[in-house]
């Protein structure tokens, strides 16, 4: 290993503990100082900025948002809501299904934040520390979103895929069943292993004594706006529609021969459709769209993968060469590592689509896979859903909003940064999915 190379893994990882220690948006802040210094001071040539992430992100989000601002949302807070009070002794099963569907339906996992205070209640009724559930549905949120047609990171690895031969549809199927039992896998493991009794807690007893946990409040009665579930019926239409001709297109399915609006312009078009239709029908005020939080947390998104995707894209391609050469001689000796490679890339690239872009491209250029060679395509299928490791660092905003709002103190962060709450859940779900992915992909 060079000097060059050694400053340059340097001005990397110092980038994004910077932007860790800065917190939400300053990752991308720094990602973008990342990429300064490696380009005037260290002579790499900036990488690709992954456009079409941050507008499919954004043209989603425009979509929420607009649901959101109609009462959408609270709506489908309420229908969570009343699931998991039906039976709130199984709250580590239903938490995760409830945000694991939130967030395929959605194509974000930033919907987490509306069942988190709802899954402290229920938990703390229950006497069940809460970070039993919270930790587990935090990482189904993310997880879910390798499964969600109108995730960022599905139509990018989707497009890539279907020259393979494989079909949208058996993409999408195989993403979500592997994901989703992995999740429930996860859920089963966990509550068999972890102590459940929220009174034996230290850090609980010590937080009731000092009046610091609030009593429960049980049901939330909130009154919908007139439109709400009209809101939800538009966004719902445009998924299925997003889902229709994402796979009409798909080459394996070819149902549209001659593509003139390829897959990404159309989930951007669809989705800024049904944000003008939720606007005209449910009568919107456009002029509080950007005060939602939704708008606020994924144009914070944005602003994280446009700086550090762009620096991870920009060290990938300056070192494409090796990466290609370890990928040529070890992941088609052990499959498995490509899955170790998409997670270690994701905790430091804080994005699934992120991930998924920088590695991708050079992991087929490797294994030398093409139309006429699709053989090894099977490892990114049954790999992909490693992209999700952004719980490893706690920093992802659903982890912390998972920490801040727990008074009872359970869902913590320890000293050593890696000993968090949600780090065993979230490795063990990978895991799952990844096995059951390769096990699908022999079936398919």
């Amino acid at each position: 290993m060079d000097f060059m190379l050694i400053l340059q893994i340097v001005v990397l990882l110092g980038a994004i503990f910077l932007g860790v220690r800065l917190g939400g948006i300053g990752i991308g802040y720094a990602g973008g100082l990342g990429v300064l210094v490696l380009g005037l001071l260290l002579g790499m040539k900036p990488g690709n900025i992954p456009w079409d992430v941050i507008l499919i992100i954004a043209s989603v989000i425009a979509a929420i948002s607009c649901m959101q601002l109609a009462g959408g949302l609270d709506y489908l807070v309420q229908i969570a809501e009343r699931i998991l009070r039906s039976n709130p002794k199984q709250i580590n099963y239903l938490a995760p299904v409830v945000t694991y569907v939130l967030t395929f339906f959605a194509g974000t996992g930033h919907t987490a934040f509306s069942m988190i205070p709802v899954i402290v209640e229920v938990a703390k009724e229950q006497k069940i520390r809460p970070c039993c559930p919270l930790s587990i549905a935090v990482v189904a949120s993310q997880i879910a979103i390798t499964a969600s047609p109108v995730s960022a990171a599905v139509i990018y690895m989707s497009g890539v895929l279907e020259p393979f031969g494989w079909s949208y549809p058996a993409l999408l199927g195989i993403w979500l069943l592997t994901t989703f039992v992995g999740c429930m896998l996860t859920a089963f493991v966990m509550t068999k292993i972890q102590n459940m009794d929220l009174e034996s807690d230290p850090v609980y007893k010590e937080r009731l004594a000092k009046g610091l946990v609030k009593a429960s409040s049980g049901v939330a009665q909130m009154e919908l706006k007139p439109y709400a579930k009209r809101s939800v019926l538009i966004f719902l239409l445009g998924v299925i529609c997003v889902v229709l001709y994402a796979s009409a297109i798909s080459p394996a399915v070819g149902l549209i021969k001659n593509v003139i609006v390829p897959r990404d312009a159309a989930i951007m078009s669809l989705m800024l459709t049904v944000a003008t239709l939720t606007t005209i029908f449910c009568k919107v005020e456009l002029g509080n769209v950007a005060s939602t939080s939704v708008f606020k947390s994924g144009m914070v998104a944005c602003v994280c993968v446009l700086g550090v995707a762009w620096l991870g894209d920009t060290f990938v391609s300056g070192h494409v060469n090796e990466i290609k050469s370890f990928a040529a001689d070890a992941v088609v000796a052990y499959p498995a590592l490509l899955a170790v490679v998409f997670f270690f890339a994701a905790m430091l690239l804080y994005s699934q689509a992120a991930t998924a872009k920088a590695i991708t491209p050079a992991i087929v250029a490797a294994l030398g896979i093409s139309a006429a060679n699709p053989g090894d395509s099977y490892m990114l299928v049954a790999s992909f859903a490693a992209v999700s490791a952004l719980f490893v660092l706690p920093t992802y905003p659903t982890l912390l909003g998972a920490v801040q709002m727990d008074d009872t103190g359970t869902t913590r962060i320890g000293k050593y940064v890696f000993n968090h709450a949600f780090f065993i859940p979230g490795l063990l779900a990978i895991v799952f999915s990844v096995c059951l992915g390769f096990v699908a992909c022999m079936v398919f």
